[in-house]
C-alpha cells in the first residue's frame, strides 16, 4: 500500500519501527535525478522532528541513496532554513507551523510533493495543529499521498483522518504479545510520599537511565527540583522547558551526564532514547494503551527493562485494568532497607 502511493494510517506500538516503515517506502519512491521536494513530514514536537530527520540521514547513509533531507522546525533562524531551502531537499522534516509558514512565503516549493506524513497523528489531529495540517494538505498537489502514524488511537484523531483521506486504509499489525524483557512493578504509596519514594527507588535500583512520567508540568518540575537538591543528576522535558532548554536535556540524558529524565507523556511521545534500563510511572495512566507507550521506552534490542509504577489506594485498581487488557502482570512490591522486595499481600482495591 504505501510502495504503491495509497493513503494509510499506520497504527502500532511504540518502538515498533512506524518511522522506518514510511521512511523506506517514501526513500524508494524519490527521485533523487529531480531537485525538488517530494516528501514533507510533520511532527509535533522539536524532539521528534530532530528525530525523524536523523534516522532519513542514517538511512541514506546506509542504503547508499543520493536523498537530502532537511529539517524546518521554529525556534531557530529562519534565514539559515531559507537557505537551505536553495538546494532543493528530497525530504523535508518539521513543525507543521514553520512548515506551513515556509510553504506561504513561497520559499518551501510543494509541486513536486508526491507524500505527505503526518507523525503522531493522534496528537497533531486534535490540536489546535489541525488547521494549519489542513492548510498543508490543501496546499499539496491533489496527486498526492498521505500517510499517517500513531501510537495511540482517538475518536477524535480517527474522524480528522477520515475527513483528510477517505477511504484510508488501516495498516496495523496483528496484536502482539507486550515485550516480555520488561519486568512490570507496582507498589502503593501516598500521593504526598511519591516523591520521597522516587527518591529512594532511584537509590535502591540504581539505573542506568530513568525515564520518569508525570501527567502535569508543574509536578515533573518539582520532581525534577526536588531531584536536583538531592544531588540526583536530572533533565527534563516538558511544555514548560524552552526549545533549548529541551535540546539540552535530551543531549544530557543521551549522553549520560545525567541519569533521569523527568517527563510528562507529550513532550516524549515518539522519543526512541537508547539505554532506557527503567521507566518509573510517578503518575499512573488511566488507558492500557497509554501504560503500554510508556514502558515501551525500555527493554529494547534485547535487553531487560523494569517498569515501576507508583499509585495510591485510590489507582490500585488499575493493576487489574493492566493485566486484563495487556496480558501482563504486575507484581506488587514494596522497599525495605534500600532494596525492593516482594510483597505477598495483594492491593486493597478503593
Amino acid at each position: 500500500m504505501l510502495i504503491a502511493g495509497g493513503n494509510a494510517y499506520l497504527n502500532a506500538e511504540t518502538g515498533t519501527g512506524k518511522t522506518l516503515a514510511y521512511l523506506l517506502p517514501i526513500f524508494g519512491r524519490l527521485d533523487t535525478s529531480q531537485a525538488a521536494t517530494q516528501a514533507i513530514i510533520v511532527a509535533p514536537t522539536h524532539e521528534l522532528a530532530i528525530q525523524i530527520h536523523r534516522q532519513c540521514g542514517t538511512l541514506a547513509q546506509h542504503a547508499g541513496w543520493p536523498v537530502r533531507a532537511l529539517l524546518l522546525i521554529g525556534g531557530t533562524p529562519i534565514d539559515r532554513q531559507l537557505d537551505k531551502l536553495k538546494t532543493r531537499p528530497h525530504v523535508v522534516v518539521g513543525s507543521p507551523g514553520r512548515v506551513r509558514e515556509l510553504m506561504e512565503r513561497g520559499k518551501l516549493k510543494v509541486q513536486a510533493v508526491r507524500t505527505f506524513v503526518i507523525d503522531e497523528a493522534d496528537r497533531l489531529l486534535i490540536s489546535e495543529d489541525l488547521a494549519v495540517v489542513r492548510a498543508i494538505v490543501k496546499a499539496l498537489p491533489r496527486e498526492r499521498q498521505l500517510v499517517f502514524a500513531s501510537a495511540t488511537e482517538q475518536a477524535e484523531s480517527a474522524e480528522a483522518i477520515a475527513r483528510l483521506a477517505p477511504g484510508v486504509v488501516m495498516l496495523r499489525p496483528g496484536a502482539s504479545a507486550v515485550n516480555s524483557d520488561i519486568t512490570h512493578l507496582s507498589m502503593v504509596c501516598e500521593e504526598r510520599d511519591k516523591p520521597k519514594v522516587l527518591r529512594q527507588l532511584l537509590s535502591a535500583t540504581r539505573p542506568e537511565r530513568a525515564l520518569v512520567f508525570a501527567h502535569l508540568n508543574s509536578t515533573a518540575e518539582d520532581i525534577a527540583a526536588q531531584l536536583a537538591h538531592h544531588k540526583v543528576a536530572v533533565a527534563e522535558l516538558h511544555a514548560s522547558i524552552d526549545k533549548l532548554g529541551r535540546k539540552q536535556s535530551m543531549d544530557d540524558f543521551r549522553s549520560g551526564r545525567a541519569q533521569v529524565m523527568i517527563a510528562s507523556d507529550v513532550a516524549a511521545r515518539g522519543l526512541d532514547i537508547p539505554g532506557v534500563t527503567h521507566v518509573i510511572n510517578l503518575d499512573p495512566p488511566t488507558q492500557s494503551k497509554a501504560y503500554l507507550h510508556r514502558v515501551g521506552r525500555t527493554g529494547r534490542a534485547g535487553a531487560r527493562g523494569e517498569a515501576i509504577t507508583l499509585m495510591t489506594e485510590h489507582e490500585v485498581h488499575l493493576v487489574e485494568r493492566y493485566q486484563s487488557e495487556l496480558g501482563i502482570s504486575l507484581k506488587q512490591v514494596r522497599l525495605r532497607e534500600g532494596r525492593l522486595m516482594a510483597t505477598s499481600v495483594a492491593p486493597r482495591r478503593a
